[in-house]
């Protein structure tokens, strides 16, 4: 960490300045944000899986002093960690920080419609001190098995933050593959909790003869609704619970079942109060959590409206969360915003309008474009590549000469209309 001390204070860095990582896992990554909160600044976290479009978009919301990138490309979409350097940067346009937050997040990863949102080190602090009073939460004397991403909050606070806090030894398997994580849990005989989100799960679940662990104590997933079957079948293959989490970059961790007993309800962390409101979760907080204007259906009267349809029952207080209720989806864990996506489709060179939905946990498009041949069709998607993540892209992407609309006018995004549509224009042969 002292290097990297070194190179932001030579960058410029001081108390109060702003710095954005865009690293993949790895030790610099930590070294990075570690040294940058020592020298008092403000840290703004960006995904290295963003695409270079994405990033440059990200810098100029965010204006940083100073970018650290690393030195190659991040790791594969297999391996766990990567060996990259932190390589320092200073931004002469950037500006110092305008608020007291330690750490800024996007809340979609990139441009459009998402959200700027800030955490003070108190926030952090409290949130810490909720992991510390879960009894089932990883303590001292036991280690992690991390999977999720230390660039989104799970993986920052109730990882790697959570694990230096209490001295726990946290492992990044080198490889996320079934294989690849069993192998890291087995590599300790400690006490070893796994977190990662329900993909992470399934994967595990699927495993048909895995080897014996008697160190697992569990495993804790969050970021996007369980399927029903996976918690028995994970705890029928390797004999302990499948712990879920609800929780929010804004926030942080919300409510747990680390047990399992109440899935697929959670129990409010230590302070947080819920209330339903309307179907929709709202969540008791001083002051709003987003960076510049809030519009009020997000924070308004000292509650922030999570978007998330849910239901609070009134005698056990157990919450039980249904689902987004905005254009917001997670997208193997990460979130992914619908309309951003959209907007990006919408702009590109030769298309004239775009509808993006979300159906069986995957982003489908529809396109109208302003000439319908295959040459077209190749060019836009080629630039879809270019301007999102991989992790954003549509699944399938269909071209249509006409968007479906209503009687008013405007664009339907009825699943089965848009399919019916799609499957009368088959895509052009290729001339």
């Amino acid at each position: 960490m002292g290097e990297q001390h070194e190179r932001l204070a030579a960058a410029g860095l001081t108390a109060g300045g702003t710095v954005a990582l865009r690293l993949p896992p790895s030790l610099g990554y930590v070294a990075a944000l570690l040294a940058g909160w020592q020298l008092g600044a403000q840290v703004a976290l960006l995904d290295y899986r963003l695409t270079e479009h994405e990033v440059q978009a990200a810098l100029a919301r965010l204006a940083p002093q100073v970018l650290v990138r690393a030195d190659r490309t991040g790791p594969g979409s297999l391996r766990g960690f990567s060996e990259a350097q932190p390589v320092v940067v200073p931004l002469p346009d950037g500006r110092p920080a305008a608020t007291p937050h330690a750490v800024v997040q996007l809340s979609s990863g990139s441009t459009g419609p998402s959200k700027v949102i800030g955490r003070t080190a108190a926030d952090l602090l409290r949130e810490l001190d909720c992991y510390r009073r879960l009894p089932e939460f990883p303590a001292a004397g036991e280690r992690v098995v991390l999977l999720s991403s230390t660039v989104h909050v799970l993986g920052l606070v109730g990882g790697l933050l959570h694990s230096l806090h209490t001295q726990a030894p946290l492992t990044v398997p080198e490889r996320m593959t079934a294989a690849g994580i069993l192998a890291a849990v087995a590599a300790d005989d400690r006490p070893t909790t796994v977190i990662g989100v329900p993909f992470h799960a399934e994967l595990l679940a699927g495993v048909q003869a895995p080897p014996p662990l008697p160190q697992l104590r569990r495993m804790v997933v969050a970021g996007e609704l369980l399927r029903p079957d996976v918690p028995p079948a994970f705890a029928q293959r390797y004999g302990v619970p499948l712990g879920t989490m609800y929780g929010m970059t804004e926030l942080g961790v919300i409510a747990t079942d680390l047990s399992g007993r109440h899935h697929p309800s959670v129990e409010p962390v230590h302070g947080m109060e819920l209330r339903e409101r309307d179907g929709e979760l709202h969540i008791r907080v001083a002051a709003s959590p987003y960076l510049g204007d809030t519009a009020p259906d997000r924070w308004s009267d000292g509650w922030l409206h999570t978007r998330d349809a849910g239901r609070v029952d009134q005698v056990t207080g157990l919450v039980t969360v249904l689902g987004r209720r905005d254009s917001q989806v997670s997208v193997g864990g990460l979130k992914v915003d619908l309309t951003e996506v959209e907007q990006t489709l919408a702009a590109l060179p030769g298309v004239r309008e775009a509808v993006v939905l979300f159906a069986d946990g995957a982003i489908e498009a529809f396109l109208c474009t302003e000439a319908q041949d295959a040459g077209t069709e190749a060019d836009v998607l080629e630039r879809i590549g270019e301007r999102l993540a991989a992790y954003k892209r549509p699944r399938s992407t269909a071209f249509l000469p006409a968007l479906p609309r209503t009687a008013t006018g405007k664009l339907l995004r009825d699943a089965t209309a848009l399919h019916a549509a799609a499957a009368a224009h088959p895509a052009p042969a290729a001339r």
